[in-house]
């Protein structure tokens, strides 16, 4: 059974660019109400999007955008921007945790004021966004929260580089292990979504040398499985570490050329996934 997003309101953090824009509108194409809670509000030089321009692109779309300059590692804000998406929009029906800071760096080259960002923003604020949503979700007609993090692998292969990372992207995952048994019976859909291959975003562009890049696929497969599993019964598709690619499989697409940044170029595969033999 699928449910439509038409009228549903999807808070999503980090919306300002790449995976997260992509979610946007693809959301907003069917009729979604889109809050964007993201804290770039001024162009950047190098990096593209704003929480505007994807509110104008909401907007273009026919759908209804709520742009909110939101700092995922404050309390009072992520609170303040739930209240102004339910005082406009009448409630949440879906969290898109898509933040996240990265650093593939190895302990003796992570300084501890990034190891901070990123458990705040990666690990805080995945559980801080759902703790604010959570009440509100529970009124939903088909509740979902997305966490974009990586099946959990306890492999020391996965942690050696980039402990730090790993650790952190790991406990939002964990946050999909506990927080789907235990909101099961508010009937609050809980999974996690990684992509099979890199995805060509800025943080692709800052920590991967050119070639990975051109080796990515755009956002859009993202943002296409992920529509799957927000339309997806929240009663019966919980607790799921899903990745881009096998979600559109089994929802009978097969093609996939058309998410490939550069044709002919060999994909590469992203981190935390076994190579597929």
């Amino acid at each position: 059974m699928n449910f439509s997003l038409a009228g549903k309101t999807i808070f999503i953090t980090g919306a300002s660019r790449g995976i997260g824009r992509a979610i946007a509108l693809k959301c907003a194409k069917n009729g979604a109400n889109i809050v964007i809670a993201a804290k770039t509000t001024e162009p950047h030089p190098k990096l593209e999007g704003t929480i505007y321009t994807v509110a104008k692109e909401v907007e273009d779309l026919g759908a209804k955008a709520l742009p909110l300059c939101v700092d995922v590692r404050s309390e009072e804000q992520v609170y303040g921007a739930v209240e102004q998406a339910v005082k406009l929009f009448g409630g949440i029906d879906v969290l898109v945790n898509n933040a996240s800071a990265i650093s593939l760096t190895p302990t003796l080259e992570t300084p501890i004021k990034r190891f901070d960002l990123m458990f705040g923003v990666n690990v805080r604020a995945t559980f801080l966004s759902s703790q604010a949503c959570i009440p509100h979700l529970s009124q939903a007609e088909n509740p979902h929260i997305l966490n974009l993090s990586p099946p959990l692998n306890m492999q020391s292969k996965w942690f050696k580089n980039h402990v730090a990372y790993t650790m952190s992207k790991y406990g939002m995952s964990m946050c999909t292990l506990g927080m789907a048994e235990e909101l099961k019976a508010q009937k609050i859909a809980v999974n996690s979504l990684w992509p099979r291959t890199t995805i060509a975003t800025a943080a692709i562009s800052a920590n991967f040398p050119t070639e990975i890049y051109r080796a990515s696929r755009t956002p859009e497969i993202m943002a296409d499985a992920a529509y799957l599993i927000l339309t997806s019964d929240s009663v019966q598709n919980t607790g799921n570490f899903y990745i881009d690619e096998t979600v559109l499989r089994n929802n009978g697409i097969s093609k996939f050329d058309h998410y490939a940044i550069t044709q002919g170029v060999p994909l590469f595969a992203d981190l935390f996934l076994e190579s597929e033999s």
